[in-house]
């Protein structure tokens, strides 16, 4: 039995869709299927009930299910076990940071450095959500902040800001508005950054955004937040970013972009700490209980 037969199961199971499955590990579905029905043949078990449009679990797939998470993290894990037994006694970690990061956020960074000196040289990291989330998986980055949701069942996490949202609107259409109705809005296009660089929760956004009304989207690539504001400036669009001025992100704003709070609509971005669930009984238990004393209480904005 091969190890990528675990992992095609495991996805596949995570699934329950042989498609999303096979996209996810960048391969096509009818060779993915061949693979499961080789696992299949080998073990000498059905592993899947499938029909034209459904995917489950047998029993023996529900209980190979954990069986190989299991065996897939414990591989996962050698690397950093590794590095854990040949480090010196002050070792260097790193601490993944997303764009936008809140100043308070930031602080209590800083502090959490501090206290653990004099065991870790703990480095800040940058990245997107997903890139930052892998590289904790990966055992790369020791912890990370991370925009919420994060699905993934080998970390834990700790929510430690939610943020308010605000309109981000051009301000000669809005000019003295001191807030704004989602329904003054429909007829204007939604703007978002790419993909690529947008945490996930602002995909549910934008189906909630499309359920209430606003239609109308401008999808960009191969640019950045400023590239957003852009559109904005023109009074072409309009989007959603943190309402807190003391954010960061406000320092992509142009002339004529204003951001003014929901008066019936109050979305809401939440970070959170996350890491590798094994790792806190091995080389980053002390950092992970300071971490958890510092972020203890969550902050808002």
């Amino acid at each position: 039995m091969e190890m990528l037969h675990l992992r095609y199961f495991v996805a596949v199971a995570e699934e329950l869709n042989f498609s999303a499955a096979a996209r996810k590990l960048h391969m096509a579905a009818s060779p993915l299927s061949q693979r499961i029905k080789d696992l299949e043949h080998e073990l000498g078990q059905q592993l899947f009930d499938r029909s034209t449009h459904h995917v489950t679990l047998t029993d023996a797939g529900a209980a190979l299910l954990p069986l190989a998470r299991d065996v897939l993290e414990r591989i996962g894990a050698i690397p950093w076990k590794l590095e854990e037994a040949v480090r010196p006694q002050r070792s260097t970690l790193f601490l993944g940071m997303p764009a936008g990061v809140h100043p308070e956020l930031r602080e209590r960074v800083n502090a959490l450095a501090e206290r653990v000196r004099t065991r870790y040289e703990l480095k800040r990291w940058p990245g997107t959500t997903a890139d930052l989330v892998q590289g904790v998986h990966d055992g790369k980055l020791a912890l990370t902040l991370a925009r919420l949701p994060v699905a993934d069942p080998a970390l834990d996490q700790l929510p430690v800001m939610t943020e308010r949202l605000g309109a981000v609107v051009p301000a000669d259409l809005f000019a003295g508005r001191e807030s704004v109705s989602l329904a003054e809005l429909t007829e204007l296009p939604y703007v978002t950054s790419p993909d690529d660089i947008v945490p996930a929760y602002f995909e549910q956004l934008d189906r909630q955004l499309s359920d209430l009304g606003v239609k109308k989207r401008i999808r960009l690539t191969g640019t950045g937040y400023g590239g957003t504001s852009e559109i904005i400036s023109s009074g072409e669009a309009f989007s959603i970013s943190m309402l807190d001025a003391k954010s960061p992100m406000h320092g992509y704003r142009l002339d004529n972009v204003i951001v003014l709070p929901f008066t019936d609509f109050r979305p809401q971005l939440d970070t959170g700490l996350l890491w590798r669930r094994d790792r806190t009984d091995g080389d980053l238990r002390d950092l992970v209980d300071t971490a958890k004393e510092i972020f203890a209480e969550p902050l808002s904005s």
